[in-house]
């Protein structure tokens, strides 16, 4: 295992305009499971691609454990990658392709078996070691490349988007078994992945990337809780989080967010945040999540908003509330009776409150 750190790491290309990468520092520490999260194109691969060494840097200091790898070969650095696409040897057997590593190392035929052998167990692949590729499953091979990278004991494992052509169920599956992996056998390990759930589930702590750069690193919970951006607010969650475009007033001494439908003082912590800041007046978002909408049938009673759409998923729903251009997410009971054109109330409690200034930043983070 190794630490892998990244300072002021940036990536140009002669045919883009800006950078792929754009000054980017960070520390994964020794055994934990980093997840880098983003949306397409936003240099979270050609992240990986640098600390793999299939890329070089334009600018910045790229250390995996104590040294400077900057300009050492892909082989030398002591790395595995797993990618989305797998790369298995097609006229190789399941455990010809997890040997190959080793035999390329010359590593004594006794101990490439043993290394096979806990390998295969750690992944559960002992009965698709004799079978050739062609005859294994999408989730069979993504578990035979992740054997073939971890079977020599690499410093670092860098996984590609390695779930994204397996379907919803196999995900979840494959999903747990690399977090059995790495529980079993603790390494380092960056993983890429545009999929929000899998970063939820997976990190130790989450990296989020937009256009290039890292806007925030945390843990999953503290990335859910309290979002750095409007960008990265929208981007974790299920369902995403819903916006309030509306401007800041204050009455008597009181600070509050007027939008259409909504009118509402702020609570104190949010207040002292933005007086602290700077100017109390102006536009800016409010962002709240489906879970802190508390939507109510008003059984008759006239309201200004009404229900727009309802998704039912089983153990809940998602309704979709509407008044004018407001439009809000909420999470209810799945018999809440709500149809669509209902009209409901609608409440937002103050703990739930997230107030993003007219830059996107969130003015608590």
């Amino acid at each position: 295992m190794a630490s892998v750190e990244l300072r002021a790491v940036t990536k140009r290309y002669a045919d883009e305009g800006a950078p792929a990468v754009e000054d980017v520092s960070l520390t994964i520490a020794d055994g934990e499971l980093f997840v880098l999260l983003g949306p397409s194109g936003c240099g979270k691969s050609t992240l990986l691609k640098l600390v793999g060494g299939l890329e070089e840097p334009s600018e910045g200091e790229i250390r995996i454990g104590e040294r400077t790898v900057n300009h050492v070969s892909p082989g030398r650095r002591d790395v595995a990658m797993v990618f989305q696409s797998y790369a298995l040897y097609p006229h190789m057997t399941a455990r010809e392709n997890v040997r190959f590593p080793l035999r390329m190392a010359k590593v004594p035929r006794g101990d490439a078996d043993a290394a096979i052998a806990r390998a295969a167990t750690a992944l559960a692949i002992e009965p698709l070691l004799e079978r050739k590729v062609h005859e294994l499953s999408g989730g069979e091979r993504q578990r035979v490349a992740v054997a073939r990278a971890i079977v020599r004991d690499p410093a670092v494992l860098l996984m590609d988007e390695p779930l994204s052509n397996l379907d919803a169920l196999l995900r979840t599956h494959t999903r747990e078994e690399i977090l059995r992996l790495h529980r079993a056998v603790p390494g380092t390990i960056a993983y890429v992945t545009h999929d929000q759930v899998e970063a939820m589930t997976m990190g130790d702590r989450i990296g989020v990337m937009e256009r290039g750069r890292l806007v925030q690193v945390a843990t999953p919970l503290d990335v859910y809780r309290r979002p750095r951006n409007r960008f990265v607010a929208g981007f974790i969650g299920t369902p995403p989080m819903s916006f309030l475009e509306g401007r800041l007033q204050e009455e008597d001494g009181t600070l509050g967010f007027a939008a259409e439908g909504v009118r509402l003082r702020l609570p104190d912590e949010l207040a002292r945040a933005v007086r602290a800041a700077g100017p109390e007046r102006g536009a800016c978002s409010l962002g709240v999540r489906a879970e802190a909408v508390e939507v109510t049938y008003r059984n008759g009673r006239p309201s200004d908003w009404r229900v727009d759409v309802v998704e039912h998923l089983g153990a809940d729903s998602i309704v979709g509330v509407r008044c004018g251009e407001a439009f809000l997410r909420g999470r209810v009971r799945p018999d809440s009776g709500l149809a669509v054109a209902a009209p409901v109330g609608v409440r937002l409690p103050a703990e739930g409150l997230h107030l993003f200034d007219r830059n996107g930043d969130n003015v608590l983070a």
